[in-house]
């Protein structure tokens, strides 16, 4: 800030400086414009020059007169080659020097000084233009009036001629104005600078304690107070801060109900597995009824193995650490293996497995992860369809895509469920596939991931009542110089 004063300062200056010199150029004009029609008219008059007073032309008591009461200091009026006229000032130069009781050092600057004036004067070839010449004791701005007719007794040259003294004074007053006002600027900048910092951290402030607020999971549901200021980079920011702990939270109540589900799905088969363990320890030895619990109890162990082995694919595959096995896999054979197992599975409950369409095509990718991501949507579409339902399987391709569908016309999905199909342990009726033994709810959660880790995607439609329909897109695998 005190850089930008002090260039403030001096660029002022320097324009003020301009200003001066030119109004005293044109002060010195004026006179010396003056003084040309002061003895034009008097020629005309013949009271000009003194033609009395010798060879040498010498202007008139009456215009001497008139010249002497002009206000301005130095002036000089002459033929081609001679002074005719010198203002009061230049002539105390001429009387310092012929002035015996002066020292010889003052008598000889003022010869100096009075011959350096009238050298400068006769040297200025153009009228208007102003030419310094510096003195002993002052620095001189001179113009001239020249003309190419004499005005009166030979007179050609008026040089008029003003004091730069002005120059040094404007110096001297901008010097005192910065000292004085520089202060009272710096003073009001520092003010203006503390109540715009204090507006502009006042926010920031607010924002950190807003922030500090958030200390874990339990206050997540707090947010930044955005003001009506929103719009601005602050406000950009809190909405961003605001965004990203609306996904925290998020996350936070996917784990913690995550974290619930799974507790809960590993508490129900621990129970049952304590139960039976109880009760084949007081039966007798390999009596009917201990062989029962042993068997309910192995099938509450392959149940949690199977919980286990699911979350464990899915949080090795959430850090990115599952690695598939990439090659091209025919998806008509593998497709018909899982019809071949749908329709074993659908035996029982009397469900109808169809493969309605067929058609060639491979995918690269991991013909295990494939095999397990229709399996589950065939399985899946087996345990929500009443007995005597249906199952259709199809396989199509369309540009450059393979299209695998899976449709039942079993119980359905409600519209508001169908954003939650994908989440993990969700299940459109929660008790009762718990009761029958069903899935634990993550073989959907894994094959959106399965579908996603082979850049294809997967979709669901349903009506409540109607059947359900789940479809996967996946690239086609295009071998090298051929077209599919």
């Amino acid at each position: 800030m005190v850089a930008a004063m002090a260039a403030f300062a001096i660029t002022i200056g320097y324009q003020r400086r301009i200003s001066v010199r030119q109004r005293l150029t044109d002060e010195a004009a004026s006179t010396a414009s003056l003084v040309a029609s002061i003895i034009e008219r008097q020629g005309f008059r013949g009271l000009a020059v003194d033609t009395a007073a010798g060879p040498k032309p010498v202007l008139s008591v009456t215009v001497t007169s008139l010249l002497d009461a002009l206000p301005d200091e130095y002036l000089i009026v002459g033929d081609s080659n001679q002074v005719v006229y010198w203002s009061k000032y230049v002539r105390q130069f001429d009387e310092q020097e012929r002035n015996a009781s002066l020292l010889p050092s003052v008598r000889a600057a003022a010869a100096k000084d009075r011959d350096a004036l009238t050298t400068a004067a006769f040297a200025i070839q153009e009228s208007g233009v102003a030419h310094e010449v510096t003195l002993s004791t002052d620095h001189v701005l001179l113009v001239a009036t020249l003309r190419a007719l004499p005005l009166a007794g030979g007179v050609r040259r008026v040089v008029a001629g003003v004091s730069m003294r002005r120059l040094a004074d404007v110096n001297s007053e901008l010097t005192g104005l910065t000292v004085i006002v520089a202060p009272v600027l710096v003073l009001m900048a520092m003010g203006v600078a503390w109540t715009l910092a204090g507006r502009v951290l006042e926010p920031i402030d607010q924002m950190v304690d807003d922030v500090e607020a958030i200390t874990d999971g339990r206050s997540l549901h707090r947010r930044i107070v955005l003001g009506s200021e929103s719009r601005d980079e602050l406000g950009r920011l809190g909405q961003t801060v605001n965004e990203m702990v609306a996904r925290l939270e998020k996350s936070f109540v996917s784990l913690r109900r995550f974290t619930a589900d799974a507790s809960h799905e590993l508490r129900t088969p621990l129970a049952v597995i304590r139960v039976d363990v109880e009760r084949a320890m007081t039966t007798p030895q390999n009596s009917l009824e201990q062989a029962v619990a042993l068997e309910e109890a192995l099938q509450q162990v392959s149940r949690m193995t199977g919980l286990v082995e699911s979350l464990l694919t899915l949080a090795r595959a959430d850090e990115g650490r599952f690695n598939l096995m990439r090659e091209p896999v025919p998806l008509e054979p593998l497709m018909r293996e899982v019809a071949e197992t749908a329709t074993i599975l659908g035996e029982e409950p009397g469900i109808a497995v169809t493969t309605l369409l067929l058609q060639s095509v491979a995918v690269n990718g991991d013909a295990e992860r494939l095999r397990q991501l229709f399996l589950n949507l065939a399985t899946n579409a087996i345990k929500y369809t009443q007995r005597g339902g249906a199952v259709d399987i199809s396989l199509e391709t369309r540009h450059d895509e393979a299209i695998i569908t899976v449709k039942d016309n079993g119980i359905g999905i409600a519209a508001a469920d169908l954003p939650f199909v994908f989440d993990r342990f969700w299940r459109v009726d929660r008790a009762r596939s718990r009761s029958e033994g069903s899935g634990v709810g993550l073989g959907l959660a894994i094959s959106q991931w399965i579908t996603h880790a082979h850049e294809g995607r997967i979709d669901v439609t349903s009506r409540l009542g109607r059947g359900t329909t789940f479809t996967v897109v996946l690239p086609a695998h295009r071998p090298e110089g051929t077209n599919i």
